[in-house]
């Protein structure tokens, strides 16, 4: 690889409370700085490989103290864009069933999900970029935010860049009024690599799952 990987989403905050509420007697909750495309980010820096990560963040000191947490993690933050809003958070519960109740996103109103197309100059974020990486939870959150991960791939596309996406489908997300499929399909053409299992495909790409798909023996490649 000859440039720098970019992944492209959103940095969130995630505070755990315990499912028991004791943090609120201790007055302590422990938190994590994250996001899908963060982790991504983070991992290839561990691994040594050349990142940089794009998102869009508050214009303030929180700002500055996380964008210096993540200079210190080796991941190039020249991408990251200053902007109305706010920092995106979520909560998940410890020892709490994933299925229910244990996310609580609060996410609605931040600089990410509010930025619009025609205000980030693709040729400084993509500068010395071979590989572009997003996944399908940065365009549930908004039609803003579906709209500017078209105008990157676009700029990523025309660029002859590389370009992955991750098919996390988040139930909890996709409340602007589009299904994931009227979405995602249009995104999914600008990708050479598209990795999920068969149940994300469908969600988000609407390919159906074989209803006998666990008894035909058959093997399904995305």
């Amino acid at each position: 690889m000859t440039g720098k990987v970019l992944t492209f989403g959103e940095l969130l905050l995630r505070f755990c409370p315990d499912a028991n509420g004791d943090w609120l007697s201790n007055n302590s909750m422990p938190f994590h700085v994250g996001g899908a495309e963060l982790n991504v980010a983070t991992a290839l820096a561990l691994w040594g490989i050349p990142v940089k990560y794009f998102t869009a963040l508050p214009d303030n000191g929180l700002t500055d103290q996380l964008t210096n947490y993540l200079q210190k993690r080796n991941i190039d933050t020249t991408a990251i864009h200053k902007s109305e809003g706010r920092l995106g958070t979520f909560y998940l519960t410890k020892g709490k069933d994933m299925k229910h109740d244990a996310v609580i996103y609060d996410r609605a109103g931040s600089s990410f999900a509010k930025l619009k197309t025609g205000v980030i100059n693709w040729d400084k974020v993509l500068q010395d970029v071979s590989w572009f990486h997003f996944s399908a939870i940065c365009p549930a959150l908004s039609q803003d935010a579906a709209d500017l991960c078209e105008e990157a791939l676009k700029a990523a596309s025309q660029r002859n860049i590389f370009i992955s996406v991750d098919l996390n489908y988040r139930a909890k997300l996709w409340q602007y009024g589009k299904q994931p499929v009227e979405v995602m399909p249009q995104l999914a053409q600008y990708c050479d690599l598209i990795m999920g299992n068969i149940w994300a495909a469908e969600k988000l790409l609407g390919i159906t799952v074989l209803g006998d798909i666990h008894e035909s023996g058959k093997k399904v490649f995305i």
